[in-house]
């Protein structure tokens, strides 16, 4: 009896399940450009613009028993991204008087410092925009704020609170 009920209540989430439907649509835009700054080698720069529409599809007259029912007009969700990635083409940030380069890798960036040119710690982006910043003495979560600068927030034992560090994007 006890398995009939399972079966049973299985059998109606799935039906329920199969009743939403969406109307998507997916766009891709990527515009390639060459730029040759005078350094003899060209930098490969590609932007890439995802944009997704959802929209809930729903009948005016659901209950009614007619054949061919109209579709009701439903808020539409729309979803845009959008990423730059370059040749290997660096990123010059400053923080406390020191300059970083952070230099984009396949999972993310690579950040070294003007000084030491071996790698100062890296930085993998996470599903929901931000990026876990790994150095030698510390791990962090990391954002580029709507200036274009990287602030990175670690926990301090000490303080038992969060420290923030804002690395300064160094225009050229």
């Amino acid at each position: 009896m006890k398995n009939i009920a399972v079966i049973a209540m299985l059998a109606m989430g799935l039906m329920l399940h199969a009743q939403v439907n969406k109307n998507v649509t997916k766009e891709s835009t990527t515009t390639t450009v060459t730029v040759n700054n005078g350094t003899g080698t060209p930098k490969k720069v590609v932007k890439t613009q995802n944009t997704e529409a959802i929209q809930n599809i729903e009948l005016q007259d659901a209950n009614s028993n007619k054949l061919n029912k109209d579709v009701k007009q439903t808020p539409v969700e729309v979803n845009s991204s959008t990423t730059v990635s370059g040749d290997g083409i660096p990123t010059y940030y400053e923080t406390n008087g020191q300059r970083y380069i952070f230099v984009p890798d396949r999972n993310g960036y690579k950040v070294s410092s003007s000084t030491n040119v071996n790698d100062f710690g890296v930085m993998r982006k996470t599903s929901n925009g931000q990026y876990i910043y790994h150095s030698k003495d510390k791990t962090a979560i990391g954002y580029i704020d709507a200036n274009g600068n990287f602030v990175v927030e670690s926990y301090d034992d000490k303080s038992d609170g969060v420290t923030v560090e804002t690395y300064t994007k160094v225009r050229q």
